[in-house]
Formats: C-alpha cells, structure tokens, sequence
C-alpha cells in the first residue's frame, strides 16, 4: 500500500516521502480501515519536525485525521464490515489501509460524505470543546476567532454562529478578510495585526468579547487579553505564531476574566464520556444542516507537498482533504 512516511524529522518536509509499505497487520481492539479521505491538521506538519508535543519516533506514517470505510474488525467491536466510518489516532491516516482503535472510530451519519467527515472531527471537536465545554458559550454572546480562516479557526465561527453567538473573525491579511467577509457564519472581520482592541471596542459598544479563541499566540494573544469582556475567558488553543506568550497574573485579576488552556484530544482522553457527548453534538448539528465543514481543496495523496506547502504558508481557508 501506499503511505506518507515520516523517515526523518526536517524543516523543510525533506525527511517526508510517499512510499510503498506491507498492509497493517491489524492488532486486538483495532480495526482496519480502508481509507477514502484524510483530512491535513497543522501537528500533521509540526509532527515532521519534531515540534508538536506528542513526537513520535520515525519512522511513522503521517496523518491524524481519516474517513473510510471497514474492512476488518474484531466480533463485538461494534462495527461491522463495510460500515462508513471516522476518527484516527495521532498518526497512520496518510496511507491506503490503516489500522485505527476501535474506541477512536464511529460512524459516518448518512447524510455526511467521507471528505467531509474526515475535515470535521478534529477541528469541529477542538471548536466545541473550547467554546462550548470549557466556554460556556451561549446565544447572544460575542466571540472573537483568531486565525479564522483555518480549519480550526473556521470550525469556531461556524460553530458559534450556529448556536447564536455574534461571530468577529480575526485575520492576518486583506486577502483573507475579503474571503471570511463573504461568509454567513461571520458577522465582522478585522486584521488583527496592531492594536486590534480597538476595532474590537468600536464593534462591541466598548463591551468587547465573551470568548476569545486564540490558536495563534505570540502578539495577537498579548492584544486579546485587551478584548476580553469581566467574566469573559481567552481560550488557547495554539501558538502557530511560534511565540509562546506570556501574561503577568494581575491581568486577569483586574480584569476579571479566565485564561483557558484547550487541549480538546486529552480533554476527550481523560473524560471519555464527555469527548463522547461533544462528537455526537458535533455530529447531531451537522446532520441538522446547521454546520458544514468548508473544504478548501481535495487532493490526491501524491499531491501531499502541495497540501503541506499551502498549510505551512496559511494559502488555505478551511481544511485541505487527501485521497489516497
């Protein structure tokens, strides 16, 4: 079968190749899955060098994130040959077979097609867990999403929209805010390069902002803690900046607001009945038709540099899907 395969940890995705590899060979509890579409998460790319916090030693094949369909299973694991199903592990999912525990792995709705269940799971589960699980979100609150033309970014929007929060989309560029400016789920769009705070206060009546998701870090973190409405919560998700911040304990006092760390695969982890609840949810809305997953392009798995390269230079809005 083919597989992407991490044989090395580079920079410069020089230790990544598209290789020939014998099938899995299927462990107990495991089911082997025939994979029709993985979706691309940026610790995909990060795993390549060694800079995600879970480092796995090469050689491995890369991918998170897979749909497909079974082909084998263990009697009583729930499943059966030729159910549709999601979910992965932290690596595996770039190949033609993998073999997926079964507890990672459910069923596609009916409704859902398998590009679109492999774009949902993770960045649709970290957008829930953050705002809905540990923010409390509720209708009529505002939420501010940065890197929002991400997949987790675009997950949060989507997501808040639907359950009645008023969405402001952060960016980085003009070409992106003209993207995120034509879509339903975003109410505004700013540049959230300077002092943002401002266009956030002329937006929000001087209120600000009940939620603040930041998967960027660095200076947009240092400005949002400027955005935060009392009794708001900046939930973190990430640091694709490359700068970790950090916040002096007083801002928080004074201002009366929470710093939230969002480590939604562990929260699932630790609280099985809880990551539980937050895939059905997740699944329950899409099946309603009130949140899509946005796809930002399909490509075949020997296009793989291509789909890194847009991921790493942020040339993507939504979620990259790979079809081996």
């Amino acid at each position: 079968m083919r597989a992407l395969v991490v044989s090395n940890l580079s920079d410069d995705l020089s230790g990544v190749s598209l290789t020939h590899l014998p099938p899995p060979l299927r462990s107990r509890d495991e089911v082997l899955v025939k994979v029709s579409a993985a979706s691309l998460n940026y610790p995909d790319l990060l795993m390549t060098r060694g800079a995600y916090q879970f480092k796995p030693e090469p050689p491995f094949t890369a991918g998170m994130e897979l749909a497909g369909e079974v082909l084998e299973c263990d009697p009583g694991s729930g499943f059966a040959v030729g159910d549709r199903v999601t979910g992965g592990a932290k690596t595996g999912g770039f190949a033609e077979l993998a073999g997926v525990p079964q507890e990672n792995l459910r069923r596609i709705p009916d409704e859902v097609g398998h590009a679109e269940a492999a774009a949902a799971g993770a960045a649709y589960s970290t957008a829930y867990t953050a705002l809905v699980e540990l923010g409390g979100l509720s209708a009529g609150q505002t939420v501010l999403v940065h890197g929002a033309s991400g997949g987790v970014g675009l997950a949060a929007c989507d997501l808040a929209k639907a359950l009645g929060a008023t969405v402001i989309a952060a960016t980085h560029t003009e070409e992106k805010r003209e993207i995120l400016a034509k879509l339903e789920c975003v109410d505004h769009v700013i540049l959230n390069t300077g002092g943002f705070r401002t266009d956030i206060a002329d937006l929000t009546g001087g209120r600000l902002c009940d939620l603040v998701l930041d998967p960027v870090g660095g200076d947009v973190f240092d400005e949002s803690t400027r955005c935060v409405a009392f009794g708001g919560k900046l939930l973190v998700v990430g640091f694709v900046a490359g700068r970790i911040p950090e916040i002096a304990v007083n801002i928080p006092l004074i201002k009366g607001f929470s710093v939230v760390g969002v480590r939604a695969g562990e929260y699932a982890r630790r609280f099985p009945e809880r990551g539980a609840a937050i895939r059905d949810a997740v699944d329950a809305l899409m099946v309603q038709g009130r949140i899509k997953p946005r796809i930002d392009r399909i490509l075949p798995l020997d296009r793989w540099r291509e789909a890194f390269g847009a991921m790493e230079a942020g040339a993507i809005t939504g979620k990259i899907v790979l079809e081996p």
